[in-house]
């Protein structure tokens, strides 16, 4: 019958019938039909049947399935059943109002006793009562959150029956004001019961029914705007007429089926979202405002208005951060129209102070996105510079996606300066390498005193700021080579932190510590991104770099940042480019500076370059950089011991400290060929104990660092007895002089850094010594005679001076000491290294084991951590006792309380 009416039906105007290919033949395919021409001629009417077969292969499931086993189950058939449902409408809508009714409360996972007759006559809130009754009974299945593999796309699926429900009515039904305001009623009655599984559904149900309203809406709109561009052309031809009559009678009914639907929308927003925007499930919530931010940028001309945009402002102050975060979302959407933001000043101004405050939110997705929502606010110039201040202490916030999108904010905003226009313009579209680096220096101006946060800032802008990659304007900058602007001394030294902190990333290293503690590993494309910067880099500097070291080798500030980048460079291209005198340059200038400085920064920065220019050279460059660093060592030694000899003949201790600092770093890399030198310095240590503090410390370091070394040359399978009795003769030396201060220190009266910096370099280099020779070690081999177990009341000289450390707080000021080793002489190291006498078996458990552990929490959280490690890493042995180390400490703890 179908096939009769198509036939019959009158073709469009202007616009004659295709014909098919199965209405005729040509001669060519009549006589070859076995032919690949004829099987072609015959793919079309094939097509045709198999979609023929396949809607009937639908419509015979359909009858076997209900709506409930379609959503459930078997999504793909959703469009099918809904169309059968409209078709049915005009005959029996009842029956079709029942069924979908029916399929919404099976859906909710009520499984109820409702009939047609029942839904007809029954108040909404009777049958509702009758649902909530049939909770309460437990006759309940949760579909919602259901983890059956069968029910994975329920909640899709649900989605998708109501919004092609919707869109499939909207040319009848959905206007008749029966059926959607039936389903309307009850979506929202059900949406306010206690079952929160009715609730969860009946919110899903009732949002997407105003989206999907909004889709026709829109749709109605364009009509109407359409027809009203019609009318307004036929009114300039003719005054009257039935065309004219036709467009008003389509415009009115137009303008009445969106007025309709916005009156539903507005009954679901009162009766559904007013309520479960703050519903006790955080779910529940977060749809809510993710469909209202949805509903504003869809439908402005009725959502967007303060009635409604209060509720996202509100959920900014949400207890979950994922509601949190949905209402930023959604408002990000917002502001990313232009065309929204007059009609966001009010809420702006009200709300805008919590948006900032989320910069800072205990949630670090929350933070990060509350970030993005204010470069979206200062894009369009809705913030001032002055809200942006505490925006700023984040730069040198923990989490590092917080920094990261911080830092993208700060480039926008400050350096780039395109915040304001749009998104568009990136580094160096505009403005030039050197007009951005100026921009961040004088941000980095407001960290000058503290490298650290200056590293962190570079690191959080670092991504953003192409110049900060141009290395050639950077140097030229150093060298005042550029007419734009003069450095000043801090600007300078930001500068030159900036060029190796940048190059230091461009190369694959770490500027900040990592929160993971991680190593980084790259594929063969990142190692070649790598490759090539680091060529970069030394394509910039080869020719430059004596003139930068030369220019501020006096300066300790920059010359130890500016040392830092040979380490950077790819020596073998000075080969290649016969730049070796540049290269030869470059390193007589590191030698010069580390006899010119004397700071632990410029002297660890010469002697790791030398060295590193030893190891990554080649051919004759390497046989230099080795000859530098052979003309180093003997020009150090000689330079200590004429210190010595000054100093026992009265002069200055200046000298000598500072030998004695260059020496540690020295020794620190490699061990130093001398004669007499460890004498030397146990003579005077000996002799001379007036001297300072400082001088004292970096002796026994140093004296220690030899003994290591002679240890390490020894040869375990063959030692000579001439080694081992000079390393014992070491040994027995420095041990004289640790035993001294560990009774001499406790009495000391002198208080102050210097005093602590000593005594925690006793403390740790004691330790140390007996790890070092602890007699198990060397028991039944050639060198058993180099074993050593300390007596035990050496031990408790030890554990008192190390418990005198503890006590003393580590901001101990003291004017004249120096900072520069602090890390390495605090109580925390302290601690570490008496724990470490006891998971090395180096001395009995059974004095210094209870003494650490009673100052469990006593002494601040890093050494209480400390402790509880030591504890952990000994319940691994067996051995331990660990019952009768505790109960010990607790008697100790006790007995100091009673004294």
């Amino acid at each position: 019958m179908e096939e009769t009416l198509a036939s019959s039906r009158r073709p469009k105007r202007g616009r004659p019938p295709k014909p098919r290919d199965n209405d005729f033949v040509t001669g060519e395919e009549f006589e070859d039909e076995e032919g690949e021409d004829y099987e072609e001629g015959l793919q079309a009417p094939a097509r045709s049947k198999r979609k023929r077969e396949a809607s009937a292969a639908a419509a015979a499931a359909l009858e076997d399935l209900t709506l409930i086993d379609i959503v459930k189950h078997n999504g793909r058939m959703i469009s099918h059943a809904v169309k059968r449902l409209v078709e049915d409408y005009e005959s029996k809508p009842k029956s079709v109002i029942f069924q979908i009714l029916a399929m919404f409360f099976e859906a909710c996972g009520a499984r109820h006793d409702i009939y047609e007759n029942d839904l007809d006559e029954a108040d909404v809130d009777d049958t509702v009562f009758k649902l909530v009754e049939l909770s309460r009974k437990g006759l309940v299945e949760d579909n919602y959150n259901s983890k059956q593999k069968g029910l994975k796309n329920f909640k899709e699926n649900l989605v998708s029956f109501w919004d092609s429900l919707v869109l499939e009515c909207q040319n009848g039904p959905l206007f008749d004001d029966i059926l959607f305001q039936k389903i309307k009623d009850f979506v929202v009655a059900l949406s306010c019961t206690p079952p929160r599984v009715y609730r969860q559904v009946a919110s899903l149900v009732g949002l997407q029914l105003v989206t999907s309203f909004i889709s026709v809406a829109k749709t109605l709109s364009g009509q109407r705007e359409t027809t009203q561009r019609q009318l307004n052309a036929e009114k300039k031809k003719h005054s009257d007429g039935p065309l004219i009559e036709s467009l008003n009678k389509r415009l009115s009914l137009t303008h009445e089926n969106i007025t309709y639907l916005e009156e539903l929308m507005r009954k679901i927003f009162s009766g559904l979202f007013m309520h479960r925007y703050r519903d006790v499930d955080p779910e529940i919530r977060m749809s809510c405002i993710k469909s209202l931010g949805i509903w504003v940028v869809s439908y402005p001309s009725l959502f967007l208005q303060d009635i409604y945009l209060k509720y996202l402002g509100w959920t900014l102050n949400d207890k979950n951060a994922g509601v949190r975060r949905t209402s930023i979302l959604a408002l990000q959407s917002l502001y990313d129209v232009d065309d929204n933001i007059p009609s966001l000043g009010l809420f702006t101004e009200r709300f805008y102070s919590r948006m900032i405050q989320l910069a800072d939110d205990i949630d670090i997705s929350v933070a990060v996105s509350a970030i993005g929502l204010i470069k979206q606010l200062l894009r369009h110039q809705l913030l001032s510079d002055d809200d942006l201040g505490p925006l700023y202490d984040l730069l040198i916030d923990e989490p590092p996606m917080i920094r990261r999108a911080i830092g993208e904010l700060v480039y926008d905003h400050l350096i780039a300066q395109n915040i304001k226009t749009s998104s568009g313009a990136r580094d160096g579209d505009s403005e030039s390498s050197e007009v951005h680096i100026g921009r961040m220096l004088q941000i980095l101006r407001e960290f000058s005193d503290d490298p650290v946060l200056s590293s962190y800032v570079i690191d959080d802008i670092w991504e953003d700021m192409k110049a900060m990659k141009d290395w050639k304007c950077i140097i030229s900058m150093l060298l005042d080579e550029t007419p734009l602007s003069e450095l000043t001394d801090m600007d300078g030294t930001n500068l030159v932190r900036m060029l190796r902190a940048s190059a230091k990333k461009a190369v694959g290293e770490r500027i900040v510590p990592a929160t993971d503690n991680r190593k980084l590993y790259y594929n063969k494309s990142q190692k070649e991104i790598l490759e090539n910067s680091k060529r970069d880099i030394t394509n910039a500097l080869m020719k430059r770099y004596p003139q930068l070291l030369r220019k501020y080798i006096p300066d300790k500030a920059k010359i130890s940042p500016l040392i830092d980048m040979m380490t950077l460079l790819k020596l073998e291209m000075y080969s290649l480019k016969r730049q070796e005198q540049n290269f030869k340059a470059a390193i007589d200038l590191i030698v010069d500076a580390f006899f010119k400085h004397g700071d632990k920064d410029t002297l660890r920065s010469s002697i790791k370059a030398i060295a590193f220019c030893c190891t990554e050279c080649q051919a004759d460059l390497q046989d230099y950089a080795e000859n530098k660093l052979k003309n180093l060592e003997d020009e150090l030694v000689l330079k200590v011991k004429t210190a010595i000899k000054e100093v026992e003949a009265g002069d200055d201790e200046y000298s000598l400290l500072v030998n004695l600092k260059r020496l540690h770093e020295l020794q620190l890399l490699k061990p130093v060929k001398n004669d007499g030198l460890f004498e030397d310095m146990y003579r005077i240590l000996s002799r001379l104990r007036e001297m300072d503090n400082e001088v004292k410390s970096l002796l026994i370091i140093n004296m220690y660092l030899e003994v290591a070394w002679c240890l390490h040359a020894v040869n375990d399978q063959n030692p000579s007895e001439t080694s081992i009795d000079e390393l014992l003769s070491k040994q027995s030396s420095l041990f004289e002089q640790l035993y001294y201060f560990l009774v001499v220190l406790p009495t000391y009266q002198k208080e102050g850094r210097s005093t602590t910096v000593l005594s925690c370099r006793v403390c740790i280099i004691t330790a140390e010594m007996w790890c070092l020779f602890k007699k198990s070690k060397y028991s039944s081999t050639r060198l058993e005679s180099l074993g050593y177990l300390p007596q035990l009341d050496v031990v408790q000289k030890f554990w008192k001076l190390c418990a005198q450390q503890l006590n003393i707080s580590d901001e101990t000021e003291d004017e004249d000491a120096n900072e520069e080793y602090i890390e390495d002489t605090n109580r925390d190291a302290v601690m570490i290294a008496a724990a470490k006498l006891l998971l090395a078996d180096t001395i009995s458990k059974d004095y210094l084991g209870p003494e650490i552990v009673s100052h469990y929490v006593s002494h601040g959280a890093s050494t209480t951590e400390i402790i509880k490690h030591l504890i952990t890493a000994l319940k691994k042995n067996a051995d331990n006792d660990i019952a009768a180390l505790f109960f010990e400490a607790l008697r100790r703890v006790g007995t100091l309380f009673l004294f």
